[in-house]
């Protein structure tokens, strides 16, 4: 316990002046941000405020200006796998980018024990990011004075944005494989955006609620209503399977690889 302790520790401290984590805070906060924007756009004249692709999305999901509809984009934001991807990548194929991964492994403590903290670090990057972009959600919607404030509507909502935020969580436990696997982050990145085309793919054509990765933007409400009841036990037991299947395949290589290649 004390040397898994120890690689959480020196996880944090390789990371904390990253520049990489402010560029991700940064980012991520583009959706409470563009959210208010869109719900400021929306509350002289509804959905006709908006042009385009905002206004027929505001008209598919029954958008209003209100605190159910913005808190409903925040869910949206979190249900895409791009940015907790980008971190799952990063953290775990950075060593071979810079060519330290030699002496990440050269350190006494169990290969095991380093991934472990890597994975801690990983989840502890992420619900820091979606709780960030919850509190300037609340920030903007108080300031833009949001009708249909309500303890029953917040709590439903914040139900959804955070079990949304634990499946894609648990999903990116293959992306960590991809990193050690193609030695580096460009490779799961690769990865992920294939994922993010196939999710969207998928989902368009009826059957997201069988692929992994369209689940969670389908549970956030991203694809409507309908789309939503037709999750059922087996979309999640997926995603159960799949986090499993993502972690223990990361374990395996490395910790039986041949890293010298």
């Amino acid at each position: 316990m004390k040397q898994q302790w120890k690689a959480f520790i020196a996880e944090i401290l390789k990371n904390r002046h990253s520049r990489i984590t402010w560029v991700t805070f940064i980012a991520f906060s583009l959706a409470p941000l563009f959210g208010g924007v869109f719900m400021l756009l929306m509350k002289g004249n509804g959905s006709e405020g908006l042009s385009g692709a905002f206004k027929a999305k505001a008209i598919l999901l029954s958008f209003e200006a209100n605190w159910n509809s913005y808190l409903g984009l925040l869910s949206q934001a979190v249900g895409v796998v791009l940015i907790f991807g980008f971190v799952a990548s990063w953290l775990f194929g950075r060593e071979y980018s810079d060519g330290t991964a030699k002496d990440l492994l050269a350190l006494p403590i169990s290969r095991v024990k380093i991934l472990n903290a890597k994975f801690s670090y990983y989840i502890l990057w992420c619900i820091a990011l979606v709780l960030s972009n919850l509190l300037l959600g609340l920030l903007i919607g108080f300031s833009l004075r949001l009708p249909g404030w309500d303890l029953e509507m917040f709590a439903n909502n914040i139900q959804v944005y955070f079990i949304t935020t634990l499946m894609i969580i648990f999903l990116n436990t293959p992306i960590a494989f991809f990193a050690l696997y193609g030695k580096g982050f460009m490779a799961p990145l690769g990865i992920v955006a294939i994922l993010l085309v196939l999710a969207q793919v998928i989902g368009a054509l009826g059957f997201g609620n069988f692929f992994p990765w369209a689940v969670p933007g389908i549970y956030s409400g991203s694809g409507g209503a309908d789309l939503k009841a037709g999750l059922n036990l087996m979309s999640y037991l997926i995603i159960v399977i799949t986090s499993i299947i993502g972690y223990f395949s990361t374990i395996l290589w490395w910790k039986y690889s041949d890293q010298t290649k």
